[in-house]
């Protein structure tokens, strides 16, 4: 099956989404890691990511590995492990620039796509996969057995992504939630839940609990299809 989960920046979408992945035996993509593995090979390179073209020309040419084991994560991009590297504060601060490149998100849906198609084709036990970002469901992944729009207010995601990357400053913190948000707003739907999706307010819960409900509806999810074929 496909989970999708959608989401604001700092709700909680990486660690629930690799949760739910390990706990049903699935894979899992994080999406918004290939925007990131763009914007640190486009700075690395020297690009001006005001370029558009230029930008995306370099995501239609990078060499791209991103795992999706939810146990073992890694993301290696020409060659280098950028695992730890797109994480870092200078990656964070513009990596909405990449992300509102239409002509970058088409490429990086499309191999998105085949990510999903090739967990889905390789059979039990692991047949399927935890997909989380933006636009997961409503542009992504829309067949999807069961869509969650996981949200939280912006004071526990500012708290949640300080949490995460650790030494960073308040400005930082809230550029990252507040500009965002506005950033994404721009050319994302992720704001508004799509046909059949479930939302979920992850703001008074814990990880695990987050991650309990969302296994449940999948578990749910795929007892009710195969009532459903007899």
């Amino acid at each position: 099956m496909i989970i999708a989960v959608d989401g604001p920046s700092g709700s909680g979408k990486s660690s629930t989404a690799r949760g739910v992945a390990s706990r049903l035996g699935l894979r899992y993509l994080d999406t918004g890691a290939t925007y990131r593995a763009v914007t640190w090979s486009a700075l690395d390179r020297g690009l001006d990511l005001d370029d558009t073209a230029a930008v995306a020309q370099r995501a239609r040419e990078l060499e791209l590995e991103i795992s999706t084991d939810p146990d073992h994560q890694f993301v290696i991009a020409d060659g280098t492990d950028v695992t730890a590297a797109i994480r870092e504060p200078r990656i964070s601060e513009v990596v909405s620039k990449i992300a509102t490149n239409l002509d970058v998100r088409k490429e990086l849906i499309r191999r998105q796509r085949a990510v999903i198609d090739a967990a889905q084709e390789a059979g039990e036990p692991s047949g399927g996969i935890v997909v989380e970002g933006r636009d997961i469901a409503t542009v992504v992944a829309t067949d999807a057995e069961l869509k969650v729009l996981l949200t939280a207010d912006q004071e526990a995601r500012m708290a949640r992504r300080g949490a995460e990357l650790g030494s960073v400053t308040a400005e930082q913190l809230r550029d990252q939630i507040v500009r965002r948000d506005a950033d994404d707003a721009t050319v994302s739907e992720f704001q508004v839940a799509s046909d059949g999706a479930v939302t979920v307010d992850s703001t008074y819960m814990t990880l695990d609990e987050v991650v309990e409900v969302i296994s449940r509806l999948a578990l749910e999810s795929v007892a009710q299809g195969r009532s459903y074929d007899g």
